[in-house]
């Protein structure tokens, strides 16, 4: 006799198949899942790291927005930086605190440009915030052994000198603390930094020392004085001025971080001209005033805090200070976009 399954089971046998066919499907969506978690996932950002002092400052804030298009940025400064793009880091602290320096030792910066250094000669802690906060920058340097240090000093510290005839290089002594004393801790700052390039040969130590800089999102002496209607000069003399836009220092500053390069550098813009040629290009007028009332008055002014500029300042409009930028266009590749009629023109 031939015997057949019951339906009952046949359905048992079915059962299984089944079973096994969704486990297949489950098994599928979980890998699916598993790989679109995958996909998801974000990259490593492998980017390097440069830290920037001063970040918040008009120059700062133009270099940041420049360097994060390629660097991870992080700034240091006392002031806001509100406008920042949203992928700069930005920490208001003090660079002489001990959490400024626990902060640089945990984010390990790659590279630093230090840009925070107080001008103002009539700020009581311009001294102490300079020096200290610039040693200590450096002691995180030497500790973190990072690729590059950069510096921003300026070509000022040459010295305007009537007997100077010809373009100073960057061996050139720093002589401008002789007739104004305000300079003193700015030279030493310089000085100080060319001692960590000797002492710390595996950092590529970098200063630009950039002739007068003009730019529409600076406040410093040299842009303020070409946007008077009424620019006053000494009666007798009419020096030749080296000008440079505030975005090819942004650029030299750059330029600066790339594998290689390594010393001082002068960095200057496109020519020269007497003052009273770049007055006239700003379209404004001039008024000599004899040299003994002008340092009168701006004495007088000075003391009364109703000006930031000293009077040993006034050799710059008496004698000039010419410097030679032919290292940095050399070794830097750094050669200025702008004239020294564009920068004038482009400071309303």
């Amino acid at each position: 006799m031939v015997t057949t399954a019951s339906d009952d089971d046949k359905a048992k046998k079915a059962k299984p198949a089944s079973k096994k066919r969704a486990d297949k499907t489950a098994g599928k969506k979980s890998t699916t899942k598993k790989k679109s978690k995958k996909t998801t996932k974000k990259k490593r950002d492998t980017r390097e790291t440069v830290l920037v002092t001063g970040a918040a400052g008009g120059l700062g804030r133009l270099l940041c927005r420049m360097l994060h298009r390629k660097y991870k940025v992080l700034g240091i400064d006392r002031r806001p930086f509100p406008d920042r793009p949203k992928d700069i880091e930005h920490h208001r602290i003090d660079l002489r605190r001990k959490s400024a320096t626990q902060l640089i030792r945990k984010k390990k910066p790659d590279c630093i440009i230090h840009l925070g250094v107080i001008h103002n000669p009539q700020s009581g802690e311009a001294f102490s915030f300079n020096l200290k906060g610039t040693a200590q920058l450096l002691e995180v340097a030497e500790r973190l052994q990072v690729r590059k240090f950069v510096f921003l000093s300026s070509a000022n510290l040459y010295g305007p000198n009537a007997t100077s005839s010809s373009f100073l290089s960057e061996e050139s002594p720093l002589l401008a603390a002789a007739s104004s004393p305000e300079v003193r801790d700015l030279i030493s700052l310089d000085m100080m930094v060319q001692s960590f390039f000797w002492k710390q040969p595996a950092t590529e130590t970098v200063i630009l020392r950039p002739v007068h800089i003009v730019g529409p999102h600076l406040r410093n002496a040299p842009s303020k004085y070409f946007r008077l209607k009424r620019i006053p000069t000494i009666l007798g003399f009419d020096p030749m001025v080296q000008l440079v836009h505030e975005s090819d220092v942004v650029g030299a500053l750059s330029r600066a971080l790339e594998p290689g390069p390594r010393g001082v550098f002068n960095v200057v813009g496109r020519g020269q001209a007497p003052l009273s040629r770049l007055i006239s290009v700003r379209g404004a007028t001039s008024f000599p005033v004899p040299g003994p009332l002008f340092e009168g008055v701006l004495d007088r002014m000075f003391r009364y805090k109703m000006t930031k500029f000293p009077s040993p300042e006034l050799d710059h409009l008496r004698y000039s200070c010419l410097v030679d930028g032919t290292r940095a266009e050399r070794e830097l590749g750094f050669t200025p976009e702008r004239s020294l009629k564009e920068s004038l023109l482009d400071l309303e």
